[in-house]
């Protein structure tokens, strides 16, 4: 069996680029192999900052092409097409001959069978597998067309002993590899597989991510553990760091213990964000302390290295101390007018406006909550106050949490001050929702404000765009309102948000923006309960005519029917719904007239049908009150208690009576059993009239 190794050697790739490219050229080489049917026995990508090597084990050394007839392009095709055909076959222009089929006369080969040295098509094929990879971000540099993620400098490429040797652009491939670094590099001539997995391990380049990524696990645990901190690294910065490095060695540095006045997460963000270090929490306090651990490539015995990662870290922290004392002393309140200063969109406002629109809204919806309403319009007031400070400016990641702080340090209540940073809540799909009422009020208002704006003038979603982030914004008010357990009506808050803008002269273009906006929550809410695996026939029964605006109530009885319905009373509600139908439609061509659910009880012959009729008035007139005082359990219930007067019915009662009118009456009762159940969702979607 033989081996296959490819390095490809360029200046630093991004973290995030190399994850994609690992993917991307593993993808290619499986495809390329799977296509020529060559069987491995696996294949292995690996990637550091300056190297992407693909690695395949268990390969024949020959391979052996079976004779067959190959069609090829269109006679009259560009000459670019048969060149095509020539090279993936392997062939040459003599092999090629014209053949007349329906579709008209293409160029068709025969080949004979035959023993191909697969290192001979790898030298032909590599090319084209790299010249295949998409790049998310990708460069050209001096007067080469190549593009990739950064230049790249050499390749590397063996087939067992053997050198494949191939032209990619500019480059030609070698058995020389690099190592030294950018200031000392060195060519190496490697002469077997395992000899370059031999050099660079005696160079501490450590190949293999995984292995990279366990020895900064490995290095971050032992110095917390000696530390007594808490072991529990970002997994993300993690990743980061694993890709950032040849050789990860983990090294503990400090800054000065004034910065811990600092808040935390502006603490977090310095060393995590901008500087990729770790940071240290005390298991004894459950505070940061004032030191941090950095992932270098080198160990670091004259403590140089760590020496300079901690006075960057000090002028860091001493900049952003500087605008936390001076923004902390200025007056939110006073800050409110400043947002004059800033767009909001150029066809919206300013964030004064948006601000004010917020708080008069948050407001009315604050009734609802029933949250202070006085606090509710404060913090609504203040919640974008912080945008106009240095802090933000310097670190905009902590918009809404740096306001919290400057809130809390000016005396405002806790309440109101969280209201400012988790009126952004939920930011992703698994963040963690706002809980205290203030917050919900300010949140709901502040997303609502945008989703009317950019409807309004049109700047709706598409397929594949969403600058505005209105789906995020959509599915954050839906987890807000049922994960907080709130009935509201979405068309009043909508309506009412819609007459603030139109009360500042905002001219709105889109005269459909209250029901576009409505189907648009609809199907952000169906998006929403599959990912909660919530089932079909239950989202479809209970929105396939759905009229409500009250998503709690809809999520709580799209539960409440998928929970009952495999239950007694679920399925006696649906025995009852499916006997009833049935006969409806049995008799539906052979009526003279239409059926409207309007039984008359003078043609009544029987208490039993007098029973059934009151019954299904009892259940129409809790049905008429308005959904949020309904009960979904109740509703079940009380429609499965059917059944023992139904079951009475079909076997006392002739519905096919012989007498027209009579006949017609018993349908027209069944017809309004069959509307009064479909009024509480529509039961002919439910799986279980198919069982």
């Amino acid at each position: 069996m033989s081996n296959f190794l490819l390095e490809l050697y360029s200046e630093e790739i991004p973290h995030g680029l190399q994850i994609d490219c690992r993917i991307n050229i593993e993808a290619a080489f499986v495809k390329k192999l799977e296509e020529q049917n060559i069987k491995y026995k696996q294949i292995k990508v690996f990637s550091t900052p300056t190297r992407l090597c693909v690695h395949v084990e268990g390969l024949p050394t020959y391979l052996v092409l079976e004779a067959k007839e190959l069609k090829g392009p269109k006679v009259g095709s560009p000459e670019q097409a048969l060149e095509g055909f020539l090279k993936s076959n392997i062939l040459e222009k003599k092999d090629v001959f014209e053949k007349e089929i329906d579709k008209g006369t293409f160029y068709f080969a025969i080949t004979k069978q035959q023993k191909v040295d697969l290192q001979s098509l790898f030298a032909k094929q590599i090319s084209d597998i790299l010249k295949s990879m998409n790049w998310k971000k990708s460069m050209r540099w001096s007067d080469y067309i190549m593009t990739w993620a950064r230049p790249l400098k050499s390749i590397f490429c063996l087939f067992d002993n053997c050198t494949v040797n191939f032209d990619f652009y500019h480059l030609k491939s070698s058995n020389k590899i690099y190592v030294g670094g950018p200031y000392d590099e060195k060519a190496v001539i490697i002469k077997n597989i395992s000899q370059y997995f031999s050099v660079l391990k005696d160079k501490n380049i450590i190949l293999d991510q995984e292995v990279r990524k366990k020895m900064v696990l490995t290095g971050l645990t032992s110095v917390f553990k000696k530390a007594k901190c808490e072991d529990q690294p970002n997994s993300k910065l993690v990743e980061e760091v694993t890709n950032l490095v040849d050789y990860p060695t983990a090294l503990k540095g400090g800054f000065s213990k004034d910065f811990l006045d600092l808040p935390e997460e502006l603490l977090h963000l310095t060393m995590m964000q901008h500087q990729r270090y770790f940071p240290m929490k005390s298991l004894e306090t459950d505070k940061i302390t004032n030191s941090f651990v950095t992932i270098s490539n080198n160990k670091d015995e004259k403590k140089l290295i760590i020496a300079g990662n901690e006075r960057v870290l000090q002028a860091r922290l001493s900049d952003a101390k500087f605008f936390w004392d001076k923004n902390k002393k200025q007056n939110l309140v006073k800050n409110v007018s400043k947002l004059n200063g800033i767009t909001f969109y150029k066809d919206l406002g300013s964030l004064y406006d948006k601000t004010q629109r917020v708080r008069q809204l948050s407001s009315l919806i604050a009734d609802i909550v029933g949250s202070n309403k006085g606090d509710t319009e404060i913090a609504a007031s203040i919640c974008k106050a912080d945008l106009v400070s240095d802090l933000v400016g310097e670190y905009p990641e902590l918009q809404g949490v740096i306001g919290k702080h400057f809130a809390m340090a000016q005396g405002f209540s806790l309440e109101i001050a969280g209201a400012i940073s988790d009126h952004y809540l939920p930011i992703g799909s698994n963040d963690k929702v706002p809980k205290d009422k203030i917050s919900i009020c300010v949140a709901l208002a502040d997303k609502i404000d945008t989703l009317i704006g950019f409807f309004g003038i049109n700047l709706k979603p598409t397929s594949s765009k969403d600058p505005f982030a209105l789906r995020r914004a959509v599915i954050g008010m839906i987890r807000i309102i049922i994960e907080n357990k709130i009935s509201i009506s979405l068309k009043e808050i909508i309506n009412n948000a819609k007459n603030l803008y139109l009360s500042k002269n905002i001219k709105f273009t889109n005269d459909k923006l209250a029901d576009e906006l409505i189907d648009f929550f609809n199907e952000r809410f169906k998006n929403l309960l599959k990912e909660k695996e919530k089932r079909f026939d239950v989202v479809d029964s209970v929105l396939s005519d759905n009229r409500s605006d009250d998503f709690y109530n809809l999520y709580l009885k799209i539960t409440t029917i998928a929970k009952h319905i495999k239950q007694p009373d679920g399925a006696n509600a649906i025995a009852v719904y499916k006997r009833a139908k049935n006969i409806l439609q049995q008799n539906e061509k052979m009526m003279k007239e239409n059926i409207f659910g309007t039984p008359d009880p003078v043609l009544f012959a029987s208490e039993i049908e007098e029973n059934l009729l009151a019954q299904i008035n009892e259940i129409r007139e809790y049905f008429s009150t308005p959904s949020r005082l309904r009960d979904s359990q109740k509703s079940i219930k009380m429609l499965s208690e059917t059944k023992v007067l139904t079951d009475k019915f079909f076997e006392e009662v002739k519905v096919n009576d012989e007498n027209e009118q009579v006949r017609k009456n018993r349908l027209e009762l069944l017809f309004l059993m069959c509307k009064t159940f479909d009024n509480f969702t529509d039961f002919s979607k439910l799986e279980g009239l198919n069982g």
